[in-house]
């Protein structure tokens, strides 16, 4: 698996240290950043492939990098707080995280989320997944990673990608919370259905057209998530 570089954005310089330094430990090359403002140079500059981003930094919170970093780019992110708040959370997800990691944590979480959220970017099984899917307007090349909705490449995130690949690949079969948390997000996910909740909505706005009034992704309520084949 191909180790990119991770910025980590922590103003806690002890928590900075840390991260960095199990993080290198197991093969990863890392840039720190002080603040958002240093996040946002550093994003420029260095071109990271991986980013942690704590919520409470100086001169741009985290919130606010999140938001910049989405307006062009789709790399991974992971966001960090001591505020154990969901809207927190929540507001995290929809603006476009990967995922959220309460503080204190363990180096074995942080090192297993991280892992999970690169796995989302590997590619399928050539052998088990065919090659092109369609269905109606929306086309995924999974040898390329690429999903084509009304003739318009649509950028998604890998946990987006990966998400909306599960789904496909089971078209027309009703997908059940827990089985789509483990095994988009890990097996160590299983309750968080406010992850699955956040990210269909980002998966239904983002495949939404002008052009064409389909409707992908249904829910079943109280079980799980299904795609339904358009003609």
């Amino acid at each position: 698996m191909h180790k990119p570089l991770i910025l980590i954005v922590e103003d806690e310089l002890g928590m900075a240290k840390f991260i960095r330094a199990h993080l290198e430990a197991n093969g990863f090359t890392t840039k720190v950043a002080m603040d958002g403002s240093e996040a946002m140079q550093a994003m420029e500059m260095d071109a990271p492939g991986f980013v942690i981003l704590d919520i409470m930094i100086p001169k741009i919170d985290g919130f606010e990098v999140l938001r910049r970093i989405r307006e062009w780019s789709q790399i991974p992110i992971i966001m960090l707080s001591a505020r154990r708040d969901e809207k927190d959370k929540v507001k995290c997800l929809e603006l476009g995280a990967d995922d959220y990691i309460s503080k204190p944590f363990g180096v074995n979480e942080l090192l297993a989320r991280v892992k999970a959220v690169l796995r989302r970017t590997s590619t399928v099984d050539a052998e088990k997944t065919p090659h092109v899917f369609k269905s109606g307007y929306l086309t995924i090349d999974f040898a390329r990673r690429q999903v084509i909705h009304a003739g318009n490449e649509v950028e998604l995130t890998p946990t987006e990608y990966s998400l909306l690949q599960e789904l496909a690949l089971n078209e027309g079969k009703v997908l059940s919370h827990a089985d789509l948390l483990r095994k988009v997000w890990g097996t160590e996910y299983g309750d968080e259905r406010e992850y699955l909740r956040v990210f269909i909505n980002r998966l239904r706005s983002k495949l939404k057209s002008d052009r064409v009034d389909a409707k992908y992704i249904t829910s079943v309520r109280d079980v799980g998530y299904r795609f339904q084949a358009t003609s």
